[in-house]
């Protein structure tokens, strides 16, 4: 079994250890002897017809989504979203989850088109949603919860036809007003959660692996880690968050 991830502008899309999501994909597939490569794709650089199994982008400044956008509608879209509905997986974060809707409106500066990877779109808000975030989940695992940080302006609201990851019982989400937080279409979520995501949430993170997997015609179900640690990160955020709130 070989899962290969298509990690999305390293280099400008990497704020608030974002990566490690990319680290805890490797370790988990690894521990469970299933081979893995990460490619860095870059400004540029296509992605090509069945490579990649699970797609990662993380988020970004405005200055730097600009440049994200234009790359993404010119090279990468289009050969994305065939990817993803042929089964490839995708964790976008933030300022990646903005690119994967169909459009984000800043408040300076021109409108900037999405891939439609979700049916969800972004305007600009004048409060910044920042804190720890709970949401109650169906791709949490056992306890059923999503735990993580937001630091966000943005505002995305979700079509009729788009699933949220969560919704939230602590912090902001998607627009601080309907309670959803994050999407998910097929294999692909996209999420506000920083922090990073995927060591506190290995549930989620197993349904990626499980996709990717799937994809290239291995459905077994994914033998159990020992995730004691991961889960008493978890408790520790969402005790955190409680406090705080």
């Amino acid at each position: 079994m070989n899962v290969r991830i298509g990690y999305l502008y390293p280099d400008l899309m990497n704020i608030y250890g974002d990566h490690g999501n990319v680290l805890t994909l490797v370790r988990r597939c690894r521990w469970r002897g299933i081979a893995v490569d990460v490619d860095e794709l870059k400004p540029g650089d296509p992605v090509l017809p069945g490579r990649h199994d699970i797609f990662f982008m993380g988020g970004g400044q405005d200055r730097e989504q600009v440049m994200v956008a234009r790359d993404l509608i010119e090279v990468k879209g289009e050969a994305i979203n065939r990817e993803i509905e042929d089964g490839a997986a995708a964790l976008v974060i933030c300022g990646g989850y903005q690119l994967f809707g169909r459009f984000y409106r800043p408040f300076d500066g021109e409108e900037l088109p999405g891939i439609g990877v979700f049916d969800a779109y972004t305007v600009a808000g004048r409060k910044r949603c920042i804190g720890n975030v709970v949401a109650k989940s169906a791709l949490g695992g056992k306890a059923g919860l999503v735990v993580g940080f937001e630091n966000h302006s943005g505002k995305t609201y979700l079509g009729q036809g788009c699933t949220p990851l969560g919704m939230v019982t602590v912090g902001c989400g998607n627009n601080a007003e309907d309670r959803t937080e994050g999407a998910v279409h097929l294999g692909a979520v996209g999420t506000y959660l920083h922090g990073s995501l995927l060591p506190k949430n290995p549930g989620v993170a197993d349904f990626l692996i499980e996709r990717a997997l799937s994809r290239r015609g291995h459905l077994l179900p994914l033998r159990q880690l020992d995730d004691t640690i991961e889960l008493r990160a978890r408790q520790a955020a969402i005790a955190r968050a409680k406090k705080t709130h």
